[in-house]
């Protein structure tokens, strides 16, 4: 008998405290079918009790099982058991034509956490893509050092971006791209070896698809606070393959194309490049590291839908994530996701086709909010689904975590002001910003617009 030896995706330097600590990592079904194989075995599992798999056949997605671990060790048997109970799989589509791919990676002094993320991408199997690092509003040469120094190689560009933002970073980024395709991610994320292979499965289901993304598991459920966090977005349970178009709105997303959470998040997901560029690419009233805080994502999905594309999600196109581990992070990105909700809300509003749109979605709508009370938990998710946690219950963790979720409540009245704020300052789309440059406001004439159906 040989045992089968499972790693993880992100690797911490020490062992975890918290007893709910979720070893995580990937097992393939054929794996668990070969003959002679005995136990299933963990690569450093000390401080974990149980298990997270995301099971998957080749690229294909089954979805998740959690397990326990005793000595390191997983039971076959029961391992077996499990997946024996996911759905049925769902081969991802091969794209006849594969085409080139542009990879933009946003980073913001975090050199370490880059590091990984850039050695991820630079290993994928792909036969032709390239890299450029957008070092956005950097206080320190350490981005810029750290890939001229370590990363010698012909597919990596570095470009600065001094105006602070994702947006205006993720334009500078599309703005250098080269490939038929534009992926986005960032500099906490380590990318699975077949993510760019996944992202063309999701353009091959159709010529109109302009925009593809994928799931984003934690790769790492160390402490509670990444438990809480993991448990309530729906972007790392998306293990369903998933074709959206605003003439087919789906009968389970009743705020459709206003679905938060739906389509994915910023952290991967693709676009076809001459598609962005005309869409105008990001709008720079949004995203981390401005005003707002976020809702840049939200925004390129919705207009992307808006403008006649199709979007798909792909979850064989996979990045792992690692989530804020401390209460003091997620209370920043929970202010952060309030205010970037609201913000978008607000432009949503403030244009007469998507708010009377909007509007035809409200009964709907008014029925999941209503249902989403009965959760406690912040509003970063309402159409979406939540994971049912096994983790153990924290009296004062849970008073802090419902703290935080009404400090994001409240945020979300913040954004409408600082929406209108960052459109006086000029923010809008490249090439295109508002009032305050002297050139055309992108409120009103967005070409994204252009084949809207009501």
């Amino acid at each position: 008998m040989t045992d089968l030896q499972l790693v993880r995706p992100m690797a911490g330097s020490t062992a975890p405290s918290w007893g709910g600590a979720l070893w995580v990592g990937e097992v393939d079904v054929d794996e668990l079918t070969r003959p002679g194989v005995g136990d299933v075995v963990l690569a450093a599992p000390e401080g974990h009790r149980a298990a997270r798999l995301l099971v998957r056949r080749g690229r294909a997605v089954l979805g998740f099982v959690e397990v326990p671990v005793v000595d390191g060790r997983i039971l076959l048997e029961l391992l077996r058991s499990e997946v024996a109970a996911l759905a049925t799989i769902v081969v991802p589509v091969e794209p006849i034509h594969l085409p080139s791919v542009t990879v933009v990676l946003c980073t913001r002094d975090r050199p370490g956490h880059l590091r990984g993320a850039l050695r991820s991408v630079l290993e994928l199997d792909y036969p032709e893509f390239d890299v450029v690092v957008v070092d956005n509003a950097a206080a320190t040469t350490e981005t810029r050092d750290l890939v001229r120094t370590e990363f010698d190689d012909p597919r990596v560009r570095y470009t600065a971006e001094p105006v602070a933002g994702l947006s205006s970073a993720r334009n500078a980024g599309l703005a250098a791209a080269t490939g038929e395709i534009v992926a986005f991610t960032d500099d906490d994320v380590i990318v699975d070896g077949q993510w760019l292979h996944g992202l063309a499965s999701g353009f091959a289901q159709g010529e109109d698809v302009a925009c593809v993304s994928g799931l984003v598991p934690s790769g790492e459920l160390r402490t509670p606070v990444q438990r809480f966090f993991d448990d309530r977005v729906s972007w790392s349970q998306n293990t369903t393959t998933r074709v959206f178009r605003l003439d087919e709105p789906p009968v389970d997303l009743p705020l459709f194309p206003f679905s938060v959470g739906a389509f994915g998040t910023g952290a991967n997901f693709a676009l076809r490049r001459p598609v962005a560029l005309l869409l105008g690419g990001f709008d720079t009233a949004f995203g981390v590291g401005t005003p707002t805080g976020g809702g840049e994502d939200l925004d390129v999905f919705t207009r992307v839908l808006l403008a006649g594309h199709a979007l798909v999600v792909e979850p064989s196109a996979l990045v792992w994530h690692r989530h804020r581990s401390d209460l003091g992070a997620l209370r920043v990105q929970a202010k952060g996701y309030g205010t970037g909700l609201g913000a978008w809300l607000t432009k949503i509003a403030l244009d007469p086709v998507t708010l009377r749109l909007a509007l035809r979605r409200a009964p709907g709508a008014i029925r999941v909010l209503a249902a989403k009370r009965r959760v406690e938990g912040a509003p970063a998710d309402v159409d979406g689904p939540s994971r049912a946690s096994s983790a153990p219950v924290d009296a004062d963790l849970t008073r802090e975590i419902a703290r935080t979720a009404r400090q994001e409540l409240l945020s979300v009245a913040l954004g409408p002001i600082l929406y209108l704020r960052q459109r006086r300052r000029g923010a809008g789309l490249m090439g295109r910003r508002s009032a305050g440059t002297g050139t055309r406001r992108t409120t009103g004439a967005d070409p994204s617009v252009a084949r809207r159906s009501a």
